[in-house]
């Protein structure tokens, strides 16, 4: 059935001259279940049960490995991208909520929020090869795309940690506004993001000194301060534009990765938490958590087209082409 009616979206994509029929793969929280959203028509296709409370979600460089973080049963589970039948768990340590792969796809850093860790796996091994102690309630987790660094954001501490790749050991500490919670890289590998919930703001550190070299403010006509949480960030590879979703404000700002002016805001659904491009950068996805819905930005035209209900408490987001 699947099959079938992708063959059809992908047949009326290439009628129409739309160029695109990816996968969006939504992890529901409360559904302990996989959403599996087809853009083209919009729509919800599959829910597939998954484990309890699946948040963190990862494709691996291949896309044929589909990487989720059951919290409640302390381990990420594997998956086939295609078939979603489960391939093995790795020891993830007590309950993961946020994990990140390196570019090269062998290694996955997970955080380990109860126990101030981050866990170092060898996938291949399916093994836990280093524990590194971190700050107070660790969360936002990222490697460069040069693969020299593991970042981690401690949310109690308000510090990054810069973990070495090649010793698995802390390097240096970066301190950042209250609640860190999620950390992005640009693509060259040059500028860290960091959304700070608590103090509703944005910081862009050098990768190089390890110093700020701005702060971003959010404020949302009709919105009040305390309702802007940022949260989940993407910045596009050619780094014109960052993107932050902002919880409660049910905003998701567009800022100017050059000038780091905050160029628009879009109205989305209901708690918005995380985001993911589609694979050719011309559409963003966002998870709606109180809403139980995903949002579909044109970046093109900077809208949002469409809302598609994807079931209860959608956290994580990760595209298939």
């Amino acid at each position: 059935m699947i099959k079938s009616r992708y063959l059809k979206v992908l047949l009326v994509s290439m009628l129409s001259g739309t160029a695109y029929a990816e996968s969006v793969f939504v992890t529901l929280e409360k559904d302990n279940a996989l959403g599996i959203v087809e853009p083209v028509e919009g729509k919800l296709i599959k829910t597939v049960p998954i484990g309890v409370r699946p948040r963190g979600i990862a494709l691996s460089p291949d896309n044929k490995v589909l990487y989720i973080a059951t919290s409640d049963e302390n381990t990420i589970k594997m998956f086939d991208a295609e078939t979603f039948k489960e391939l093995g768990k790795l020891p993830s340590g007590d309950d993961p909520e946020t994990f990140a792969l390196n570019p090269k796809g062998d290694r996955m850093y997970v955080s380990n929020e109860d126990d101030s860790m981050v866990t170092v796996i060898d996938i291949a091994r399916k093994k836990a090869v280093k524990q590194i102690k971190v700050g107070v309630e660790p969360e936002g987790i990222t490697v460069s795309p040069d693969n020299s660094w593991v970042i981690s954001a401690s949310e109690t501490t308000n510090m990054v940690h810069w973990i070495d790749t090649k010793t698995n050991a802390i390097a240096d500490n970066t301190l950042v506004d209250p609640r860190p919670r999620a950390v992005m890289f640009t693509a060259d590998s040059q500028q860290l993001w960091v959304t700070s919930e608590m103090a509703g703001t944005l910081t862009i550190i050098d990768a190089k000194t390890k110093q700020i070299t701005k702060n971003i403010n959010f404020a949302v006509q009709g919105v009040t301060p305390e309702k802007i949480q940022p949260v989940g960030i993407v910045i596009d590879k050619d780094r014109k534009r960052g993107y932050v979703a902002l919880g409660p404000a049910n905003r998701v700002a567009v800022v100017n990765a050059q000038t780091f002016e905050v160029e628009r805001y879009l109205l989305v659904g209901q708690r918005v938490w995380n985001l993911a491009f589609s694979p050719d950068q011309k559409r963003l996805y966002t998870t709606n958590g109180i809403s139980n819905d995903l949002s579909i930005i044109d970046l093109d035209s900077q809208t949002v087209t469409k809302s598609i209900g994807v079931g209860t408490y959608p956290w994580g987001v990760a595209v298939k082409p």
